[in-house]
C-alpha cells in the first residue's frame, strides 16, 4: 500500500461542473486551480478528477479518443500539469481517471482496426466472426456488437453504449476462433499500452489513478482470475518505476480488486456490498425502518477481514453515476452520515457539492450519455452571484442548468455558520487528522449492527488510542450494551450520549464519537 493514502481524504472533481475560469460554460483545469484552496481547506488532501482526457463526449469523456492530449475545452496538457504542480505545492494528490476498457468510436486505433487490410490496429479491438452475432450479445461481459460501421465483414464488440468499442485484452475462456487468449501476444500488447499512457501521466506529475471498469478488461473471465493476473502485472510495473503510484479501482468487490493489487476499491452502487442501504434505498441515515445496517456490517465485514493489510475499503458520499445523497436524506441527517463516512476505515471520498448539500436536479434531459445521472452532474454553487459563481457565461452557455431553486445551498452561506453542513465536514475532517484511531488502516470492529434496529456502534483503534463511534439516525432514542465506559466526548451530533452500568444510551437523530 502506498505510504500516503494512511490519513487521505478525497475530493471528486466533475471538472466540466466545478469552476469555469473562461466563460464558456464549461469548467476547466484553471477553475479547479482556482478553487484548490477551497479543497485543502474543507480538510480534503487528495483529488480524483473525471476523465479529462480528449474524447468525443458521448459519455461524458468516459469515450476517449485521445489518451495521451487533455479535452480542449479543460486546457492543455500543460494547464493540467500546472494544476498537479499547484496541487501538490499545498499538500494535495492528484488522480485521474482512466478508462483502458474501451475508447471512442473514432478513436484513430478503431479507424485503423476498421479497416479492411490488417495494420497495427487490426487486433486491438474485439471483431467477433460475420454473422454469428446479433446485437444482444449472449457474452457475460460484451454488451454487444456492431455492424456496418468498417471495411471489415466482422463485427465489433462494445462495453458500454454503442460508441465505445471494447479494446482486446482477451477472453480468460476461449470458445470462438476469432477470441484471443487472455496471454496472447495481441493481448498482452494492449496491457503495455495502457501502461505506456499512465507512465506519460504520473511522468507529468499525477500521483494515480481511480480505474474505470477495472474488472471488466478480459472477457468471459470467472471469478476475474486472468484480469486479476493483469492488474498484478500493472502494479509490478509501477511498483519498480513509480512506487508511490496509486491505483483505485471501479470494482466493487475489494475482495477480488485489493488481491488483484489495486490500492483502493470503491463500494458501490451495484454489487454485493449494501452500500445502497446508507444513504438511497431505504437508507438507514435516514431512519428508515425498512433500513436493515446488520446487512451491510456483514458484506463489509467479510470484506474488511479479507482484506485487512492488504489496501483499504472506500465508502464514497455518492459519484456522478449515482442520485446525491441529498435526494434522501436531509441536511441534519447528512451530517450523521458523513460522520459515519469520515471515521469508518479506508479513505473517504466526498463528491464536489455533497459537502453543501447539493441536490439532485429533477428533470433535465440527457447530457453527453448522463441519462438519469444528468441531474447530479450540475455546476458547483459557490454563491449567490451570477450562476452561482460557477461561470461568467449566459445562462443558457453554461454546460448544464443550474438547481432553480431559489434556496439552493452554496459555499459562501455555509462557510462561516457553525451549524452548517459545511462547518461539520469540515470539523470532520480535523477529526480524522487529530485521531491516529481515525487513520485508514486503524483497527475496525463493529459493536452493534442489528437487523432493522439503532443504534450504529463500532471501534476504531491504534497505538493504545481506542474511539467508539455511536450513530443513531433514528427517532427514538436507543440503548446497547457498551462494556468500556468512555472517558470523554471528542465529537457529537445533537444530544449527548450516556452511559451507565454497561449500557451505552444514544438519543434520537444523534451521534458522537467517545473515547475509553
Amino acid at each position: 500500500m502506498t505510504s500516503w493514502l494512511t490519513d487521505a481524504v478525497f475530493y471528486e472533481v466533475y471538472p466540466q461542473s466545478f469552476q469555469d475560469s473562461n466563460a464558456d460554460g464549461i469548467g476547466d483545469f484553471n477553475g479547479i486551480i482556482a478553487r484548490l484552496d477551497y479543497i485543502r481547506d474543507l480538510g480534503c488532501n487528495a483529488i480524483w478528477i473525471n476523465p479529462c482526457f480528449d474524447s468525443s463526449f458521448y459519455d461524458a469523456g468516459y469515450d476517449v479518443r485521445d489518451y495521451y492530449r487533455t479535452a480542449p475545452r479543460y486546457g492543455s496538457n500543460e494547464d493540467l500539469r500546472r494544476l498537479f504542480d499547484e496541487a501538490h505545492s499545498r499538500g494535495i494528490r492528484v488522480l485521474l481517471d482512466l478508462v483502458p476498457g474501451h475508447t471512442a468510436i473514432d478513436h484513430p486505433w478503431f479507424r485503423e482496426s476498421a479497416k479492411g487490410t490488417r495494420n497495427a490496429c487490426t487486433d486491438r479491438y474485439i471483431w467477433s466472426n460475420p454473422g454469428t452475432q446479433d446485437a444482444n450479445s449472449p457474452y457475460e461481459s460484451i454488451r454487444g456488437f456492431l455492424c456496418g460501421i468498417s471495411e471489415r465483414p466482422e463485427r465489433a464488440a462494445i462495453n458500454c453504449f454503442a460508441t465505445q468499442p471494447c479494446l482486446n485484452y482477451g477472453f480468460g475462456t476461449v470458445t470462438e476462433d476469432w477470441q484471443f487468449a487472455a496471454d496472447s501476444p495481441e493481448a498482452e500488447s494492449t496491457r503495455l499500452l495502457m501502461q505506456d499512457i499512465m507512465a506519460f501521466w504520473l511522468g507529468l506529475g499525477c500521483d494515480g489513478f481511480r480505474v474505470d471498469m477495472a474488472a471488466s478488461l478480459v472477457k468471459e473471465d470467472p471469478g476475474h482470475v486472468w484480469t486479476s493476473r493483469l492488474w498484478r502485472k500493472v502494479r509490478e510495473f509501477l511498483d519498480e518505476r513509480f512506487p508511490e503510484a496509486v491505483l483505485v479501482s471501479e470494482w466493487g468487490n475489494p475482495s477480488e480488486a485489493l488481491n488483484a493489487g489495486f490500492d483502493m476499491d470503491f463500494l458501490l452502487h451495484f454489487g454485493p456490498s449494501h452500500y445502497m442501504d446508507l444513504f438511497r434505498e431505504h437508507p438507514y441515515f435516514a431512519g428508515d425502518p425498512q433500513a436493515d445496517i446488520a446487512a451491510f456490517a456483514e458484506a463489509y465485514n467479510q470484506a474488511y477481514v479479507s482484506t485487512h493489510g492488504k489496501g483499504y475499503i472506500c465508502i464514497p458520499s455518492g459519484n456522478h453515476d449515482m442520485i446525491r445523497m441529498r435526494d434522501t436524506l436531509s441536511e441534519e441527517q447528512m451530517k450523521l452520515a458523513f460522520l459515519f463516512l469520515l471515521t469508518m476505515p479506508g479513505c473517504p471520498f466526498i463528491y464536489y457539492g455533497d459537502e453543501i448539500g447539493m441536490r439532485y436536479v429533477h428533470g433535465l434531459v440527457s447530457k453527453e450519455g448522463g441519462y438519469e445521472r444528468t441531474g447530479s452532474r450540475t455546476p458547483m454553487q459557490w454563491d449567490d452571484s451570477t450562476n452561482a459563481g460557477f461561470s461568467a457565461a449566459p445562462a443558457e452557455d453554461l454546460y448544464l442548468p443550474l438547481d432553480p431553486d431559489v434556496s439552493r445551498p452554496c459555499v459562501a452561506a455555509q462557510r462561516d455558520d457553525p451549524r452548517s453542513l459545511y462547518a461539520t465536514v469540515r470539523a470532520l475532517t480535523s477529526l480524522r487528522g487529530e485521531f491516529p484511531a481515525l487513520d485508514a488502516d486503524a483497527d475496525f470492529a463493529f459493536l452493534h449492527a442489528e437487523s432493522h434496529a439503532y443504534p450504529l456502534v463500532y471501534s476504531r483503534h491504534r497505538d493504545g488510542q481506542t474511539l467508539i463511534v455511536a450513530i443513531n439516525s433514528s427517532a427514538q432514542d436507543t440503548s446497547c450494551t457498551l462494556d468500556s465506559q468512555p472517558s470523554d466526548t471528542v465529537f457529537a451530533l445533537g444530544a449527548p450520549c450516556t452511559w451507565q452500568d454497561g449500557t451505552l444510551t444514544v438519543p434520537a437523530a444523534s451521534a458522537a464519537v467517545l473515547r475509553v
